[in-house]
């Protein structure tokens, strides 16, 4: 069989190469790259994120890294965003009391955990639904977190025949996401290339669905 295509999208992010290793592992053909070209062409596009929102969003926009993501899902075409690669996803970010526009591809404001210890960095077990393909086979792993803030509702509400998006959340203090699965476009807040077998077993699944 084929191995898929992956680009992970080269916009300044620091965990790109790692990233790219995790998926090789997982069975993908991988190279990391902002041109537009190859990455309309890839069946999958991984979208990293280390760092603040204000600061990701900025280095995406310079990339026009929206627009590419944006042309990808008009599409159909696979998206999956990591940690603040998915949390740019939603509408705004608040850090500090200065909020920064997102993506918007889902709407929701990502905010500070109200937990007692910040950041939230560690393992941790998510509570993913019987619907996840994310997750599949993998429901009662830990899960690699690194991070204090996060989307903390959901607000997407579709009729039929739109299906509703796939929810698993996690707690730190508070209740949050910790991934989405929303037809073309996933995400996770925590990190499956440094969550071990667990999460090179995600990237597979994910992987499978392209």
């Amino acid at each position: 069989m084929n191995r898929p295509s992956v680009v992970v999208l080269d916009y300044g992010s620091g965990n790109v190469h790692s990233a790219a290793k995790a998926l090789e592992l997982a069975g993908a053909d991988v190279e990391l790259s902002r041109d537009r070209a190859r990455v309309a062409a890839a069946d999958g596009l991984f979208v990293p994120g280390v760092g603040a929102f204000s600061a990701v969003m900025q280095q995406l926009n310079a990339v026009r890294g929206g627009e590419l993501i944006e042309r990808r899902l008009a599409g159909g075409r696979p998206v999956l965003g990591v940690c603040v690669g998915m949390q740019i996803l939603f509408e705004n970010g608040v850090e500090r009391g200065n909020e920064t526009p997102g993506l918007g591809e889902w709407p929701g404001v990502v905010r500070e955990l109200d937990a007692p210890i910040l950041p939230h960095m560690g393992w941790n077990t998510v509570d993913a639904p019987a619907s996840s393909r994310l997750f599949e086979g993998i429901r009662d792993e830990r899960f690699y977190f690194v991070h204090s803030f996060a989307a903390q509702d959901w607000s997407l509400n579709v009729m039929p025949p739109f299906t509703p998006a796939t929810l698993t959340w996690a707690d730190h203090g508070s209740r949050f996401l910790a991934a989405v699965e929303n037809g073309p476009l996933a995400a996770t807040q925590f990190h499956p290339e440094k969550s071990g077998e667990p999460g090179i077993q995600l990237l597979r699944n994910w992987l499978s669905t392209l």
